[in-house]
């Protein structure tokens, strides 16, 4: 922990007083250098926050100070304060806790694009979620349950399989018990329509090989380290659409409905970020390696300014 400067505020730029930060794989990957856009050190980490507006530079229209916002970045969420562009930051809607808002951004975003757009699941699809009970895996049971989906979550422990379970998933894997292959293929004896693969290494080629023909496998991240290797004569043999996930690939139409139906979810209380551990901003490290070790259960968050603005 060490005190520096307050950030500088740029044309076109807010203040934020940070309320509650996201810890997610990918501060850890950035941290530790490994994530596709290097940032030289030294940096403050961190990439999901909801805060209070405290100033707004002259040139920037629609947003107020004492606003409640959320936004994301590639760094400067585990702080105090953060300097965000002002177009970058979302209204959080009324009723609606910044705990809530830090824990629903990117993995729940994530995960309805990628079930919305990508993966095309409705209502009676059986999809398979990997990782199911981390962030985005965890947020894709709840939404896939959501659409009508009948959902099989793969995770590695009981605890995690019983929140993925309260949250209506209907199979569960404990994928460090027993052959995955096998479990998947009691479970979806006729296939999956759709694969959500946060994970990645051992777990893919599994998963890939319980899709039905011309089922849809999307992958999402790499969790586990290890970028998999796929057996194409899989994906010849059966049909199967292997697709990435990234925002900027959704159209703008589906993108805008996507956004709409999800923030309605929210605002209504359909669906809630399942919130798994909390730490004070001293606490970082021991937030960031639970997530890094994969022990997390749901998002992991970090407080910072709550009793200070209440």
């Amino acid at each position: 922990m060490e005190d520096l400067p307050s950030p500088p505020l740029k044309t076109g730029e807010v203040r934020v007083a940070v309320v509650a930060a996201a810890a997610n794989f990918p501060d850890v990957l950035v941290i530790a250098g490994e994530y596709q856009i290097k940032v030289p050190p030294p940096f403050v980490p961190g990439s999901e926050f909801a805060g209070v507006i405290t100033e707004v530079s002259p040139e920037v229209a629609g947003r107020s100070i004492g606003d409640r916002v959320t936004g994301t970045g590639l760094v400067g969420a585990f702080a105090e304060e953060i300097v965000a562009r002002a177009d970058k930051v979302s209204p959080i809607a009324d009723g609606v806790d910044e705990r809530v808002a830090a824990a629903f951004g990117v993995a729940y975003r994530t995960a309805f694009h990628t079930l919305r757009s990508v993966a095309r699941v409705g209502s009676g699809d059986r999809v398979i979620v990997l990782g199911a009970g981390g962030g985005v895996g965890l947020a894709a049971v709840q939404l896939g349950v959501l659409l009508g989906a009948e959902v099989t979550a793969v995770a590695s422990s009981s605890e995690k399989l019983a929140v993925a379970e309260s949250y209506g998933a209907t199979h569960l894997i404990n994928h460090r018990e027993g052959d995955v292959r096998t479990a998947l293929r009691a479970a979806v004896p006729g296939g999956a329509d759709a694969v959500i693969d946060p994970v990645g290494g051992a777990l893919s080629e599994p998963a890939l090989r319980a899709l039905g023909r011309g089922g849809r496998f999307v992958t999402v991240g790499y969790a586990s380290g290890e970028i998999p290797a796929i057996p194409l004569n899989l994906v010849l043999v059966k049909g199967i659409h292997i697709v990435g996930f990234q925002f900027q690939d959704i159209p703008a139409d589906e993108f805008a409905r996507n956004e709409s139906e999800l923030n309605e979810l929210l605002v209504n209380r359909r669906v809630v970020p399942h919130v798994g551990a909390t730490f004070a901003l001293e606490d970082t490290g021991k937030a960031l390696r639970l997530v890094a070790d994969g022990r997390a259960v749901g998002k992991v968050l970090i407080e910072i300014n709550r009793g200070e603005l209440a």
